[in-house]
């Protein structure tokens, strides 16, 4: 489980990176929904550790609470663009 929540979770951000250089707007939206997706990937492996007793209520709440974040930041932004476009 630790194998696949670093890998969602860094994905998010390697693909933030790809939409910093996206070729246009469909691109740019493409590549953070692909984060969007991996972010919600994110929260299910936390919730599995956190249910299974691999991290603690504090840690837990502390990271499900900023990867929501995260996903409400990148919503926000595809609207906008899509919105925009």
């Amino acid at each position: 489980m630790s194998k696949q929540i670093l890998r969602s979770g860094t994905s998010i951000g390697a693909n933030i990176a790809e939409a910093v250089r996206a070729e246009s707007d469909n691109d740019f939206v493409h590549k953070l929904s692909i984060s969007r997706k991996e972010g919600e990937e994110t929260l299910y492996w936390l919730d599995l550790l956190f249910r299974t007793d691999y991290l603690s209520s504090d840690m837990y709440r502390s990271v499900f609470s900023d990867c929501e974040e995260i996903q409400k930041l990148l919503t926000s932004i595809i609207l906008s663009t899509k919105k925009n476009s």
